[in-house]
């Protein structure tokens, strides 16, 4: 098979296509021809050396996939050869053939091509778990996501408009501003020369978030903690702004607040069986009716991996960034 690797941690320059052998599906494993892959973030980190796989896992890079099931492992059931697929992986995305437990495997939803749906899994899962899952997100609260922009947030916008949340967002251009807006967001805020807990409160009578998202970590923590309403829930899911930060357990406690951190990729295999499971069935039927689309900002050959990590961290993309093998 195809697949990126690396030689030494480093800039994009270090990610290579070569030929590997093919990977061979375990126990209740599913072998996939990929038709295509998204870049994150976290693969950013990972080629950088700072965000290794989990044990177990594939080192090639690649956290999500589209493509169409080429081979089951012994006891996979409910599942056949030649089934169009997309999937949450612990890596191995950046491939023309992966292996991926079966139960993180989702159908690809009605209405949507087989590339598009590689920029689904990831996202659709981060954004489910954490915002619907963990902070209980309902209609009605003012749900706050940083990054409004990127993968994250413009799914992330879509899904809480859909359930009925008022939603925030920050970004840093007016082009990712109006598209959030768009996608459904009430509030679209310039990080870059807006405060965005002054926004917040304004537009909530003082009320403040009952829900923040975000991927920024130490950067924005006291002003994500300023944000919060009364027992508000701040779920942390990414550490663009650094790892360390002081918090102000007197601020929280005056809100009955919550501070969350979670992480998708170092969950056991069931518990990401279960999360695929319940956006099949809480998610994927608002996107085969159209209330939410995968929002695809390019889509790049694999031997163009690079250039497709340059455009990640450029921050000029809105939505995803794909890869085909």
């Amino acid at each position: 098979m195809r697949a990126v690797t690396q030689s030494a941690p480093g800039g994009p320059e270090t990610l290579v296509v070569t030929e590997l052998p093919d990977p061979v599906p375990g126990p209740g494993e599913v072998l996939l021809e990929v038709a295509a892959t998204a870049v994150n973030r976290a693969d950013l980190l990972q080629r950088q050396g700072f965000y290794p796989p989990p044990p177990g896992a594939s080192d090639i890079i690649g956290l999500e996939c589209s493509g169409t099931v080429a081979a089951l492992g012994e006891g996979v059931t409910g599942w056949a050869v030649g089934d169009q697929v997309c999937a949450l992986l612990a890596g191995g995305g950046y491939a023309s053939r992966v292996v991926v437990p079966a139960g993180q495997l989702m159908p690809v939803p009605d209405g949507v091509d087989l590339v598009s749906a590689a920029a689904l899994p990831e996202v659709a899962c981060t954004v489910w778990s954490n915002v619907f899952m963990i902070a209980g997100l309902r209609p009605g609260d003012a749900f706050l996501v940083h990054g409004g922009g990127g993968g994250i947030g413009t799914f992330a916008i879509q899904l809480a408009a859909a359930s009925g949340a008022r939603v925030f967002t920050t970004a840093g251009s007016a082009e990712k501003l109006e598209r959030c807006r768009e996608l459904g967001a009430e509030v679209a805020i310039n990080y870059r020369d807006e405060d965005f807990v002054e926004v917040v409160r304004a537009a909530t009578d003082g009320a403040g978030a009952d829900v923040v998202l975000d991927n920024m970590g130490a950067k924005y923590l006291a002003r994500n903690v300023d944000v919060l309403a009364d027992e508000g829930r701040l779920v942390v899911i990414g550490m663009q702004g650094g790892t360390k930060a002081e918090l102000d357990l007197g601020r929280l406690l005056s809100k009955r607040g919550a501070v969350i951190a979670t992480a998708l990729r170092s969950r056991p295999v069931e518990g990401k069986a279960r999360i695929c499971a319940s956006v099949v069935e809480h998610v994927w039927p608002l996107v085969a009716d159209g209330t939410i689309q995968p929002i695809v900002s390019a889509v790049l050959p694999l031997d163009d991996v690079a250039e497709a990590h340059r455009m990640i961290e450029s921050g000029d993309a809105v939505g995803k960034v794909l890869l085909t093998p």
